[in-house]
């Protein structure tokens, strides 16, 4: 099949552009599912990246002229995704997350949990009266989770973890590009090992693929760090290790928001003394479980 262009005499519009770009990726065995879920939006993604057109839209965006040179690097990229399956976000270096722009490469996982909206609305109700002070993050990756719940506590310190050094180096330049840097503290750690003082809320998106499924995943996902997706033969490993150790660094009053996906239904009969409140998503997602610090004391004692 040819991925190529036929550039036209006439200018190409951007309109015109996404709509042959879209033709293209639709034609082909791609999966979706790293920033977008279909090969409409990854078409527009693509196009306005390069076009130099972000988000929100300015008016008389899509009447705007592609130039040739605009033209022949969308081709290059459209024929990358297409014949190295590789996903979007790491051919354009980009990912948007809770509204914000990041760099992402291979090193980190593509952002798109399901936190986003949770931490658009503050956490609330779950959160109530509290107004934390100090958050953290375990398994940062990109640092996306990390910055986007600075942004929206402006007065929290948050410490964000990873165990892989390469993924640390990305989650600092984002951190950098958000001038984050008094606020997000980034540690090299296994879990909580080596993390200082109690919090009042943890987040934490670890690895919950089983190693079975993570061998089976569409070629997209050859393309993200192993690392972060798989967590033993169930994909719980991390889970349990994040609910065994959690409470020793919880203040009485503070809340775990643990993302495990498919994994949840997994995690909740291996788990059955925990009460775990499993949340829903007005714009998509699944398995994050809530549970408080005096859960989590009680269950371990």
């Amino acid at each position: 099949m040819d991925y190529t262009f036929q550039y036209p005499e006439a200018s190409l519009t951007v309109d015109a552009a996404i709509e042959s770009v879209a033709s293209h990726l639709a034609a082909a065995p791609l999966w979706y599912g790293h920033g977008t879920d279909n090969p409409d939006d990854e078409a527009a993604w693509l196009v306005f990246h390069v076009c130099g057109i972000d988000y929100p839209i300015p008016d008389g965006a899509y009447a705007q002229s592609v130039t040739k040179q605009q033209l022949q690097r969308i081709d290059e990229l459209l024929s990358r995704r297409v014949t190295e399956r590789q996903p979007l976000p790491y051919l354009l270096n980009e990912a948007w997350f809770a509204g914000l722009k990041f760099f992402v490469d291979e090193r980190v996982l593509i952002p798109r949990s399901p936190f986003a909206e949770l931490i658009a609305d503050g956490f609330q109700p779950w959160l109530g009266d509290i107004k934390p002070q100090r958050i953290l993050e375990i398994g940062t990756g990109s640092g996306c989770i990390a910055i986007a719940c600075a942004l929206a506590f402006p007065d929290a310190e948050v410490v964000a973890t990873d165990i892989s050094p390469d993924a640390l180096a990305v989650a600092r330049e984002n951190v950098a590009r958000h001038q984050l840097e008094d606020r997000v503290q980034l540690l090299e750690a296994d879990l909580f090992n080596g993390v200082p003082g109690k919090f009042d809320l943890i987040v934490t998106n670890p690895p919950y693929v089983p190693v079975e499924a993570a061998n089976n995943l569409p070629e997209e996902y050859n393309h993200e760090p192993l690392l972060a997706l798989k967590s033993g033969n169930d994909g719980l490993d991390a889970a349990r290790g994040i609910l065994h150790d959690s409470a020793a660094h919880m203040q009485s009053h503070a809340i775990l928001f643990l993302e495990v996906g498919a994994q949840w239904e997994a995690l909740d009969s291996a788990c059955p003394e925990l009460p775990f409140m499993w949340l829903e998503f007005e714009h998509g997602g699944e398995g994050i479980a809530m549970i408080a610090a005096q859960s989590l004391v009680t269950a371990n004692r």
